[in-house]
This record gives structure tokens, sequence and C-alpha cells, in this order.
């Protein structure tokens, strides 16, 4: 184990996919969506936009594109959070479920942000029901993982410490069976990081 390796998941962690999701519908349709609910999980539920499906679905997805995913904002306290590990000695590498197309997008983001992050694992999405960053993690064998998506937290390596983060409750799908299987839960990345260090 690196003991001295922290992994990131990005969107809801470090960068906020919500406040991105309706820039993308706006390039794509014209129209900027009202938010409707800040504390939903998923864009749908946030956002006042309709489900779509067929054509207008692909024009949507493409405008998840090298602007969207290199274009997002931090989430509040993440940057802060993410230079206290580093000035704790932590290197840190983020693992994100993207297209590995756009994982240079991505790290482009986070350094124009600010985030002390030279490494980004884009292991795509699932597509058979398994863990995707089940594969990277079991290989990198970090001190620790961070994310906001229970799913990802499961079927890890038991020496790997599971922080799950729930900022957002509305919709959430952090809760079940799998849920007692996590070694922490926090509101967000800097109250990991502050729980973190004061136990070490």
């Amino acid at each position: 184990m690196n003991r001295k390796l922290i992994a990131l998941d990005a969107d809801g962690v470090l960068l906020d996919y919500g406040a991105a999701y309706p820039h993308a519908w706006r390039r794509a349709f014209g129209v900027f969506p009202r938010e409707i609910d800040a504390s939903a999980y998923w864009p749908l539920e946030r956002w006042d936009v309709e489900r779509l499906s067929g054509e207008r679905l692909d024009k949507l997805r493409r405008h998840f594109d090298e602007e969207f995913w290199s274009s997002m904002v931090a989430i509040e306290g993440a940057v802060d959070a993410t230079l206290a590990l580093r000035d704790a000695g932590y290197e840190l590498v983020c693992v994100s479920a993207l297209e590995p197309a756009f994982e240079q997008a991505r790290l482009r983001n986070l350094h124009d942000l600010g985030f002390p992050i030279e490494r980004v694992i884009a292991t795509s999405s699932a597509v058979d029901g398994r863990n995707p960053k089940a594969t990277a993690l079991t290989a990198l064998n970090p001190v620790a993982f961070v994310d906001d998506f229970l799913p990802y937290l499961l079927g890890l390596p038991a020496g790997i410490h599971t922080a799950l983060l729930r900022a957002h409750a509305t919709g959430s799908p952090n809760h079940g069976p799998g849920a007692q299987s996590v070694q922490s839960k926090h509101r967000d990345l800097a109250a990991f990081t502050a729980w973190w260090l004061e136990r070490q």
C-alpha cells in the first residue's frame, strides 16, 4: 500500500458537474434551464429540463466535449482541501469514470483551478455492473479513496480506506446495505480532509 497516496473522484468531489450541466444544455438548445432543487444529486432533478431520447439526446451528448470537460468550476473548499493534503505530504491522483479521450481535458481543468494533482486516470463508465474504477484503484493501492457515488466505493481491496461524500440529499444513490461497508462518510472533501488530518 502507498500510505502517502490518496485517490480522489472528480465529479462531485473536486468539480461541480451539476453546475456545468446547464451550460451544455444551453449550447445544445439555446436555453439556460432554471434550477429547481439545488440539493439534488442528479442534474435531471436539479434543473428544469426534459428527459431526452433519440436525436435530441444525441445532440446534447455532442456537447459533452473537450470544452465541457475542461471548464468546470471547483466545488467550494475543494482546492484548499487538496492543498492541505499536499502540504501534509500526500500525493493526490484523480480517478474518474470518464472517457479516456477527455483525460487531458480533465487534467487541464484541474490545473487551471489550482488543484495540486498531476495525474488523472480515466476509467470510462460501468457497462456490465462492475465497478469501473476497481482495476485502477487496485493497481494504485492508495491509502484512501474518496468518491460521492457509493457503487464506486464497493469491491475495492480491503486495505483502501473508502470515504463517501454526501453533500446532495435529493435522489441520492448513496443509501442501502452497501453504505454500511464504507469506512467513513463526510459532507464534502473539506470535511473529509479535516477529519483525515486530525487522525494522522
